[in-house]
């Protein structure tokens, strides 16, 4: 099944009865685990939430434990005064990690989270045992272009609304077999769920917050964990030559392109992903 047919069983409900787990002073996040065994903690980006994850991870939790949550600032995770920083964020991470006694994790960072998924990578490689970046906001010569295309969003958000940001983003963001496969009906209908997923004052704090990062190539070179790139052939923010040259820079990389694919190839091709991140994982731990 072509993953972008997943969209029409999206469940984004949350689940009222699970417990919020306390991280920092006032910050309780919302987090779902699911299955049994070596644990993947799937990240978000500020445009998405945990319950999203449901229909693209199906098959990893048949022999994963499947963490996801909310950012603090962000979906069902508390809200209060400024978007945190990288850092805080980070220690968010952690907690999450201790309160669940999980002493290490892959991590899926998608888009903006690849940022939260390589600084983890630097300052806690001891809880880290790959990372996996998915349509990847920084590329092997910096990230100039991505702070561009936030900059542009962020001007959309601010003069149209949600609804404005989306006819902006949906082109951009989802690949051109998508688009002609899911039509006018899926178009309108992803759009209903988008707005329903983020205030306005939580997408400004978030492409706020992703373009505070001052990502250098060298940066990478530190990093001792594997590092996994997945890329979709038409990423509008990332190519095929430019993923695997980013990928050469982690001490332990490879890169993975997903044939028309977009920035979230997840979404386009669901089992395809799964099955890269099981061989990685499985080869890794192999290797360990």
């Amino acid at each position: 099944m072509p993953g972008y047919e997943n969209l029409s069983r999206m469940d984004l409900t949350y689940r009222e009865d699970t417990p919020r787990i306390s991280t920092r002073e006032g910050v309780e996040l919302y987090y779902e685990s699911r299955g049994e065994g070596i644990p993947i903690t799937m990240v978000n980006p500020f445009f998405l939430t945990s319950p999203s994850w449901r229909v693209f991870s199906e098959e990893l939790e048949k022999d994963y434990r499947l963490l996801s949550y909310d950012l603090a600032n962000h979906g069902a995770s508390s809200h209060g005064g400024a978007e945190p920083t990288w850092e805080e964020h980070m220690e968010d991470l952690v907690g999450l990690l201790d309160a669940l006694e999980v002493e290490s994790t892959y991590l899926i960072g998608v888009s903006t989270s690849t940022v939260l998924a390589r600084e983890m990578a630097i300052k806690h490689p001891d809880r880290i045992r790959g990372i996996v970046l998915t349509g990847p906001v920084f590329g092997p010569k910096g990230m100039r272009r991505q702070r561009q295309v936030q900059r542009a969003w962020l001007h959309t958000l601010e003069t149209r609304g949600v609804a404005g940001l989306y006819e902006h983003m949906y082109p951009e963001v989802f690949s051109a077999e998508m688009n002609e496969f899911l039509g006018s009906p899926g178009y309108l209908a992803f759009r209903e769920a988008f707005s329903a997923l983020s205030t306005v004052e939580d997408l400004v704090n978030g492409l706020s917050q992703a373009m505070k990062d001052e990502h250098k190539p060298e940066m990478l070179a530190g990093i001792q964990v594997p590092a996994l790139v997945v890329v979709g052939d038409d990423d509008f923010l990332i190519g095929p030559t430019a993923a695997k040259e980013l990928a050469a820079q982690f001490p332990n990389g490879r890169a993975e392109i997903m044939p028309r694919c977009g920035h979230v190839p997840y979404v386009d091709d669901a089992e395809t992903f799964q099955a890269m991140v099981d061989t990685f994982i499985k080869d890794v731990e192999a290797h360990a």
